[in-house]
């Protein structure tokens, strides 16, 4: 099977991971260059985050249910608050829920996303995350991970996540958690980290960590954005507030990726585990996992060619 490590697109000059561009300066270029990730301050406006809030408040309370949308929920806590955001932890899959999907389409989004993945490009995998509250179960704890461990598409170099803060974010409520320059590591096995009574399904992580690697804890405000390579490991820590950490998120890639088998590689059990999930969840039978990211993807920018 192809390698995790697909070789980025030939560039001019010295950069690897970012395509020639006039949006960043040179110093942008070779910070993500160096470190696999890059923040932007106040790039999305507070009125677009009100706009997402209150879809995702419609949603929790079933007042629209976007068709394909994952909305994963802390059973435990159905009892007490019903239906409301205090139960839902995250909508996933976003893509056929106009309002959400507006920030993959955003233009101060994509003209950030172009510098990494080229003109024509694909909404991949959308996430809204509502970090609860959650000092003593540790439920919705991250472990650390790299994102092209889901993705059977490569090369690594051409998809970008942008993560946006929807309020202020920092260490008390779970911020993101980086480790710089891990993006230039090969893909590591990820399997469920050995949490007694602490896995959420599909949340993987590393299975053997450097503990002694340089982590940055990003503390973002509202409206800041964050654009990190697949290979970069991050993860993100407990909330340890009564309130909600909320993050909008979307995996853009370049739609001249290819699709790649997963087969014999440390990917291999992911796709057993999400083959089963379309199944139940989807009654589709017969289906691979490249079927599922084909079935996810919306074209935002340019043209549509291999994914």
């Amino acid at each position: 099977p192809a390698s995790a490590q697909a070789s980025a697109v030939p560039q001019s000059g010295t950069f690897c991971y970012t395509l020639d561009n006039d949006v960043l300066t040179t110093e942008q270029r070779q910070f993500y260059e160096d470190n696999g990730y890059l923040l932007i301050r106040k790039l999305v406006s507070d009125e677009d985050i009100e706009r997402f809030r209150k879809e995702f408040v419609r949603i929790c309370k079933k007042e629209v249910n976007p068709l394909g949308a994952m909305i994963m929920k802390d059973e435990s806590l159905r009892s007490q608050y019903g239906q409301s955001e205090r139960v839902v932890n995250k909508v996933q899959d976003f893509q056929e829920d106009e309002e959400l999907f507006r920030y993959c389409t955003l233009p101060e989004v994509l003209r950030y996303v172009e510098c990494f993945t080229g003109p024509n490009i694909m909404a991949m995998h959308t996430m809204l995350i509502n970090k609860l509250p959650d000092s003593d179960k540790q439920t919705f704890l991250h472990p650390m991970h790299q994102d092209l461990h889901y993705f059977p598409f490569r090369p690594a170099d051409r998809i970008v996540c942008a993560w946006t803060a929807m309020e202020r974010a920092d260490r008390d409520n779970g911020c993101l958690v980086v480790q710089p320059g891990t993006h230039k590591l090969p893909l590591k096995p990820h399997g469920y980290p050995q949490w007694e009574g602490k896995t959420n399904k599909l949340f993987h992580g590393l299975l053997e960590e450097d503990e002694k690697a340089p982590r940055v804890h990003l503390a973002m405000e509202k409206g800041d954005t964050v654009f990190f390579h697949p290979l970069l490991i991050h993860g993100s820590g407990i909330n340890k507030t009564s309130g909600f950490r909320k993050s909008i998120s979307c995996h853009f890639a370049s739609s001249e990726c290819y699709y790649i088998d997963v087969k014999n590689t440390t990917q291999a059990d992911l796709e057993k585990e999400v083959v089963e999930v379309a199944h139940k969840r989807y009654n589709m039978p017969s289906v691979d996992l490249k079927d599922i990211w084909s079935f996810r993807g919306r074209l935002v920018h340019g043209e549509r060619i291999n994914l």
